[in-house]
């Protein structure tokens, strides 16, 4: 008999709290029903704007982001070539200074044979 008790009073306090915990929620219900539809609609407008802010914001990084790595590899070609350029262009300067080096020498040269002929 001790066993039947004990195995009735958990479906009776489960009952009971069913009971309960229902009459709660339909107090709950009666009071607060309408604002909580309110709130819940608000909510998941709130939640469903978010969401689409956040996948507009994700949309835009992704833009940025492509613009930016563009960008980059346009400024990579622009630098490589005003390297290029700028090579290009000591190279030029050192051969005309190699030149006026020549010329001075090759003057100096003429100079000494001008003299030469002109002792002679």
């Amino acid at each position: 008999m001790k066993e039947q008790v004990k195995e009735e009073t958990p479906e009776n306090l489960n009952g009971k709290l069913n009971s309960a915990n229902s009459k709660i929620d339909a107090i709950k219900e009666l009071i607060f029903g309408e604002n909580i539809q309110a709130y819940n609609s608000e909510f998941e407008a709130l939640k469903a704007d978010i969401i689409a802010k956040k996948e507009e914001l994700q949309n835009l990084i992704g833009t940025v982001e492509s613009e930016i790595l563009q960008n980059i590899d346009t400024l990579s070609t622009d630098i490589n070539i005003r390297i290029s350029d700028l090579e290009k262009s000591v190279e030029d300067k050192l051969d005309n200074l190699d030149e006026k080096k020549v010329n001075r020498k090759l003057l100096g040269e003429l100079f000494i044979k001008l003299g030469e002929k002109i002792s002679d």
